[in-house]
């Protein structure tokens, strides 16, 4: 859970912008709430190495350096992020790590980085992939830092199946998200079919930074969503494990941004220790099929039962979504009581099923807890 530069800023990032944003996490709660790294992605490298090959900044935008940035952001009680690429040039043709694996990843320790996103451009003909990730996954392990490595890789060559092994703690599955709603829809629910089974802790399936909030403003603003369709991007992020990476400018965020991105009973879903992530339960077809009204559930360490209720369908009015015991499990008999995981409100006692009316572009998440006796 933290913040990152790029959907939003692009390469108009500097010191300044990543120091205030850290004081807003702070003074919103988001931090409390555990957005905890702060990220700088792309764009914030200098144009040569040091005489020692080390990675530089750009002076301009980062005068005081990386390493007295990063002390700064740990000083707030704050976790800080960077960027670099497995090929010879990041997407935005800046230095990269291909050929300095051991030199950047050490320079990285030394700057006190806890977080690295490791993109995929440039990357030499004939160049294994998972093998430049492995590469970048031992060069931090040897530096003995405690360093979350995100691997940027887009899905190319199926990092679920050979991310943890190449020391990778999240993987990205698809490629880069952007502010609309066909773009959540693509992403999030056509493309994490089937990739639940690779998901757990120490290694998570990465969707993509949020674009909850931006409103199609910044680098990836693609004509922007509402609220209901951020609603519908974030409980999925939630169901699925996913890492939560906000997007937005948080210093001009409005209140329903805030309020949704520090949900606790999302959050809880997202959070919860078991470290499921959800499948498509429902409707009654194969699970690889597309559906307008998908159903999602995902048990939790205490034996509730998370389940998302989502209307993607372009239709008038309300339709009738729900879910039915068997598919989660439970005897058909066995009484659960329902309640609402966003507004906290019990819903009430039922047995065999549960069903409501949800909104086209929006969603509904139930907890579901068995009724012991």
């Amino acid at each position: 859970m933290g913040w990152n530069s790029w959907n939003t800023f692009g390469a108009h990032i500097d010191e300044t912008l990543i120091l205030q944003t850290a004081d807003v996490l702070l003074e919103t709660g988001l931090a409390e709430a555990g957005y905890r790294y702060v990220v700088i992605d792309d764009l914030w490298e200098g144009k040569e190495r040091d005489a020692q090959g080390r990675l530089t900044a750009d002076p301009h935008k980062f005068p005081s350096g990386i390493a007295a940035l990063a002390e700064r952001i740990h000083a707030k009680g704050l976790k800080f992020g960077i960027y670099s690429c497995a090929g010879t040039h990041t997407c935005a043709d800046q230095l990269a790590s291909y050929g300095h694996e051991e030199t950047d990843a050490r320079t990285f320790a030394d700057w006190g980085v806890d977080f690295l996103k490791y993109d995929f451009c440039n990357v030499p003909h004939g160049a294994h992939g998972p093998t430049l990730y492995r590469r970048m996954g031992q060069a931090l392990r040897q530096t003995g830092r405690d360093i979350l490595f995100s691997a940027c890789e887009w899905g190319v060559n199926k990092p679920w199946l050979w991310g943890r092994w190449a020391g990778c703690h999240m993987w990205r599955t698809t490629g880069d998200i952007v502010d609309n709603w066909d773009s959540i829809k693509d992403i999030g629910f056509r493309r994490q079919a089937g990739l639940e089974l690779y998901a757990g802790p120490n290694g998570w399936n990465d969707p993509d930074m949020m674009v909850v909030g931006m409103y199609g403003k910044g680098n990836v603003g693609a004509g922007g969503c509402s609220d209901s369709e951020y609603l519908c991007h974030f409980a999925l992020w939630c169901l699925l494990a996913s890492p939560l990476m906000i997007g937005c400018d948080v210093r001009a965020m409005n209140d329903a941004t805030l309020s949704l991105l520090a949900n606790p009973g999302l959050l809880r879903i997202s959070q919860d220790s078991l470290g499921v992530q959800a499948r498509r339960i429902a409707p009654e077809k194969d699970e690889w099929d597309w559906s307008d009204f998908p159903v999602f559930a995902k048990p939790l360490a205490d034996g509730t039962i998370a389940v998302g209720l989502f209307n993607l369908s372009d239709g008038d009015g309300c339709n009738r979504m729900g879910v039915a015991w068997e598919t989660l499990g439970l005897d058909t008999h066995r009484a659960c009581l329902v309640s609402d995981a966003i507004s906290g409100e019990t819903i009430g006692e039922f047995r065999g099923s549960y069903s409501e009316r949800v909104p086209k572009h929006d969603a509904r998440v139930l907890l579901l807890t068995p009724v012991l006796g």
